[in-house]
């Protein structure tokens, strides 16, 4: 057996979608890359509860941002089955039949890391999203994403402290809901994963251009964490 990697992983007999992304991945972007060369996936994920370790996902959706455009021809969509239904899965408008059709997880899994090679990861509260990713990447293979993830509430708190926010309302609320209101989107399809990830994706691209006229050009300049304390009103 061989050395496990950085990761955790081995590497001897994985699939070939797993050596197809590790091959891209050592590719991946630089820091300094302009942000029209970089495609960023836009993704939200349902699942059966908040806690990555223990909860499954129900449904992932992603669109592509590149170049200052939402790349419809670039998406992904994928129902993922379940053997009940929970109330986290009702609520979401998934019936029992329609989560007993779905993709196995392995299955679903195998096909977003195809979708998504070096892709940016961005999303509301990304974070809960990829951890629940790679826990189900590490229950299957033993590996965990290596893609850049960027955080849309992180990066509205940026440009606030930018002064790029002038004329906007104080954030109070660190919802996507406040981020709809304050930027004029129609969050049409909410609480689906895919109408989520589209609704995120027109929130993503009024930072975007906002991030440009205040200086921040490259991937590094976007994708920095938020570390300083901020009021919750």
């Amino acid at each position: 057996m061989k050395d496990p990697g950085p990761d955790g992983s081995t590497h001897g007999d994985e699939p070939a979608f797993i050596r197809r992304y590790r091959a891209v991945m050592d590719a991946d972007w630089k820091p300094d890359t302009p942000l029209d060369q970089v495609r960023f996936v836009v993704l939200d994920s349902e699942t059966t509860g908040l806690d990555p370790r223990t909860d499954r996902i129900v449904t992932i959706g992603a669109v592509v941002v590149q170049a200052g455009e939402i790349r419809l021809d670039d998406t992904f969509d994928a129902l993922l089955a379940l053997s009940h239904n929970t109330s986290a899965v009702t609520v979401h408008g998934i019936t029992r039949d329609e989560s007993r059709r779905g993709l196995q997880e392995p299955d679903a899994l195998a096909r977003f890391l195809d979708y998504l090679g070096t892709g940016v990861i961005v999303g509301h509260h990304i974070l809960h999203d990829v951890q629940t990713l790679d826990a189900g990447y590490q229950r299957h293979w033993g590996f965990t994403l290596r893609n850049h993830h960027l955080d849309t509430m992180d990066l509205t708190r940026h440009l606030e402290r930018d002064g790029a926010l002038a004329g906007y309302p104080p954030i109070r609320h660190f919802t996507l809901d406040s981020l709809c209101e304050m930027f004029g989107v129609v969050p049409h399809d909410r609480h689906t994963a895919s109408g989520d990830a589209f609704i995120t994706a027109q929130v993503f691209l009024r930072l975007l251009r906002l991030a440009a006229t205040h200086g921040r050009h490259t991937l590094a300049s976007v994708a920095e964490e938020f570390v300083d304390s901020y009021p919750i009103g």
